[in-house]
């Protein structure tokens, strides 16, 4: 997905927002695997949760 991304928006600007955007869809993953949608996802990572889920 990183290589797709990095296709169609044309680049990475830097290492720090590649780092970033696997991080995140990373966690995305992993909460759809255990049953969440990605805005509930969102929303108990932003309530600072997202480590007792993951």
């Amino acid at each position: 997905m990183a290589k797709v991304k990095q296709k169609i928006s044309g680049c990475f600007r830097s290492t720090k927002y590649a780092d970033a955007y696997c991080r995140i869809s990373s966690y995305l993953k992993s909460m759809g695997y255990k049953g969440y949608n990605p805005m509930t996802a969102i929303q108990i990572a932003l309530m600072g949760k997202a480590e007792e889920m993951v």
